[in-house]
């Protein structure tokens, strides 16, 4: 099939409306008779809701008032287990949890109606970290804390201690990190029993917030509509949580009778939304003399908050890339997710797998050492190749080149010769430099089975004028979704790429193709849009208008003809596995995804041992990851990843206090700038996958994955402290630069 767009930087479907300001987001509509709708929180981490007080000065009368009681279904919201209230009737688990919800015209008596309301409490004993949600000695969910466990056993791990010359032990830990979109959360919602419930929202998943909608409210499918508005941004952020706030816009809607629009300032986004999960890795592993890996002992826990929401997919991502991109005969991985009185954590870019590559990365160096190699050699001599198995047991098919990768990575960054002249610079200097690297993977797609029973489909529909529109509930979240459907749809059909429109997810109007995760965009909707797209040209050709080969005006005119006798033109595609693919989930081995990117990455860091101030200089990226679609698209998703996980890295400290969060604003929760950014330098080596369109594989959560082992790596190399916990904030470098100056002394 001839190339013409994929592969080329074509301008982006949305760009003009976006730069010239005609992008219209959901706090830019506005609907008449609308009121707005804010929601009142408990201030308490865990206790028993004794009762509510309005306070005086405000015309109650005046607003709508919901609480758990004016539910029409059942007060939960559906996701993977039902476990979290939509208001909280009884018991409270966690600050910020949503109690009442109020409603009024006027946005500014709403919010002093909001300060006016009290919740009246019983407090009782709350969990705030992993190690005390671990010891059980307070159960705050289920019968023992735990809101998922996973075992993964491959080899004999208890026997082959025996044939390790050297055992290396570490724990490394990673912080909660804010997904900080520029647009804040927000939904619109109309609501009654004759025609159902509408909502308006930025979010990444509509059939998520569908799912969620109709046994709050206990009606079917077709009384549920949800139409994503533009979006600013989502990075896991607008996953799972649009469904609570598109309920609660729902509910005051429903009892109103008017259209409710609630939008979160940022102070309330910060506070009360789903967060990165903190993590804890510990990792025993054995290697021989030479350095061949014998065997890996890996138990990793994750803090899930209150409620389970995506904690146990994200524990499954973060499970199945603990052990890395490497080979070892033996592994035993033990995972679990936790419960806290935290507000829930859910999906953040990665998905669990910065976590644990985080650990293995930085542990691997530990290893390197302890067997007198360099940090390279040893990954050199246990890097995963064609026909070998990952730590689940799937057997890698391609031929994954990670030598190359190395090379072409310390080529780029001057590796060799950087490290050279940093250890002869670094003593007696203030600012000392240093550089790392990591070598990692990322799988595409959902774990599993979870693509199949997903069962994705995509339609496309041609008009009569020839022009052809996708069909699909992928959202633009500014990743550039719309631009790729475009350039893939206008190869397989040998259109022009202005012809190709891509509708807005509608789900009355949309097919389920999924949600906007796990890096599955391009490479398994995308192939549904490739596939449907012929499945419509195929269409033309059987009905005898069209030839195989076609010119854009014989299309054209196939389509008219078509349409003129037959009436609506439209094709389908739904998802099929590639062959041979087998996932246990009792066992949990097998094949974890159809196919995984793999990437090397470097970073250059310069520390300052005055203000203990730890910079990254510079960056290199290079990465496998099949056909590339957009070049320039395709450059800025691992431009932007690398930024968002040097703010993970080195700056980003959500600080804990008693379940909330302290630092709720920009003011104190501190993101690099412009300023704080290095270069970032991006290389692409192409190796076509043959069930992606084109031979693309999935991109957008790769980037986050690499970067804080490489910049921990590479701090180490520049100043002899093996920190292993992120952020590195100057405090943190701080207090380890004081332990080593004890220590020597």
């Amino acid at each position: 099939m001839e190339e013409k767009y994929i592969g080329h930087s074509v301008e982006r479907k949305e760009g003009r409306e976006k730069v010239t300001g005609r992008a219209r987001y959901v706090d830019d509509l506005a609907f008449p008779d609308m009121v707005h709708g804010v929601t009142v929180r408990s201030s308490v981490a865990r206790g028993r809701i004794l009762g509510i007080r309005y306070g005086d000065g405000i015309p109650w009368n005046e607003f709508t008032i919901v609480t758990a009681k004016d539910i029409p279904g059942a007060n939960e919201i559906a996701l993977i287990l039902h476990d979290q209230p939509c208001l909280a009737s009884e018991f409270i688990n966690h600050p910020e949890e949503p109690v009442v919800l109020l409603a009024h015209p006027d946005k500014y008596l709403l919010e002093e109606a909001r300060r006016a309301v009290r919740i009246d409490v019983e407090a009782m004993p709350a969990v705030f970290t992993i190690e005390d949600s671990l010891a059980k000695g307070t159960i705050v969910w289920g019968e023992d804390n735990v809101l998922k466990a996973y075992h993964v056993d491959k080899g004999d791990v208890d026997s082959a201690w025996a044939a390790a010359d050297v055992i290396v032990e570490g724990e490394y830990r990673t912080g909660a990190q804010e997904q900080l979109y520029i647009e804040n959360q927000g939904m619109i919602a109309v609501a009654n029993p004759t025609d159902g419930v509408t909502v308006w929202g930025s979010l990444q998943c509509p059939y998520y917030v569908h799912k969620a909608l109709m046994p709050l409210f206990g009606l079917p499918a077709e009384k549920i509509r949800v139409i994503q508005a533009e979006t600013g941004g989502g990075f896991g952020g607008k996953e799972e949580y649009p469904s609570m706030i598109a309920a609660h816009a729902a509910l005051l809607a429903w009892k109103s009778g008017k259209r409710v629009k609630i939008v979160y300032d940022r102070a309330e986004d910060m506070v009360a939304t789903t967060k990165r999960h903190p993590s804890r890795t510990r990792h025993r592993t054995g290697v021989t003399r030479d350095g061949k890996l014998v065997a890996m002992d890996i138990d990793l826990a994750i803090d899930g908050g209150a409620y389970a929401t995506l904690s146990a997919v994200v524990l499954s991502r973060a499970t199945i890339h603990s052990a890395g991109p490497y080979v070892c005969p033996n592994v035993r991985i033990r995972s679990q997710a936790v419960a806290t009185n935290a507000p829930p954590h859910g999906a953040f870019r990665g998905f669990g797998a910065p976590q644990s590559v985080f650990a293995i990365e930085r542990h691997l160096d530990q290893v390197a050492r302890a067997v007198n190699l360099t940090p390279e050699e040893l990954r050199r001599r246990n890097f995963l190749r064609k026909d070998q198995t990952t730590a689940t047991g799937q057997i890698i098919h391609e031929d994954v080149n990670f030598s190359g990768l190395l090379d072409r990575a310390f080529k780029e960054s001057d590796y060799h010769a950087k490290r050279a002249r940093f250890e002869k610079e670094n003593p007696g200097a203030t600012v000392k430099r240093g550089i790392g690297f990591s070598s990692f993977m990322h799988g595409a797609g959902f774990t599993g089975s979870g693509e199949v029973y997903l069962a994705s489909v995509v339609e496309v529909e041609a008009t009569a004028e020839g022009c052809v529109r996708v069909l699909a509930a992928s959202t633009e979240i500014g990743q550039g979704a719309n631009t790729i459907f475009s350039q893939i749809a206008a190869d397989a059909l040998g259109i022009s790429y202005d012809r190709i429109d891509v509708a807005q997810p509608d789900t009355g109007a949309v097919p389920n193709s999924g949600p906007t995760v796990a890096s599955r965009t391009s490479m398994v909707v995308g192939n549904l849009v490739e596939k449907a797209a012929l499945n419509l040209k195929n269409t033309l050709v059987e009905s005898g208008l069209l030839c195989d080969a076609c010119t854009e005006d014989e299309f054209v005119r196939a389509c008219k003809r078509y349409i003129e006798t037959r009436g609506t033109l439209r094709a389908r595609a739904k998802y099929e596995p590639p062959p041979g693919l087998h996932w246990d989930d009792t066992t949990y081995s097998g094949d974890a995804y159809g196919t995984y990117a793999w990437a090397v990455y470097v970073a250059e860091v310069a520390v300052d041992t005055v203000t203990y101030e730890a910079r990254v200089s510079d960056f290199v990226a290079v990465q496998e990851i099949g056909k590339v679609i957009h070049p320039v698209l395709a450059a800025g998703q691992i431009e932007g990843g690398v930024a968002q996980a040097i703010g993970m890295s080195l700056y980003e400290n959500v600080v804990w206090r008693e379940g909330r969060m302290a630092n709720g604003q920009m003011t104190n929760y501190i993101m690099p700038t412009a300023a704080d950014i290095p270069p970032i330098r991006v290389f692409f080596e192409e190796q076509p996958y043959p069930f992606g369109p084109h031979g693309a594989k999935g991109i957008g959560e790769l980037p986050m994955d690499g970067p804080a082992p490489a910049i921990l790596n590479a701090i180490e190399n520049a100043t002899g402290i093996s920190l292993r916990e992120i952020p590195a904030t100057p405090e943190v470098l701080m207090e380890a630069m004081a332990e080593k100056a004890g220590a020597l002394v």
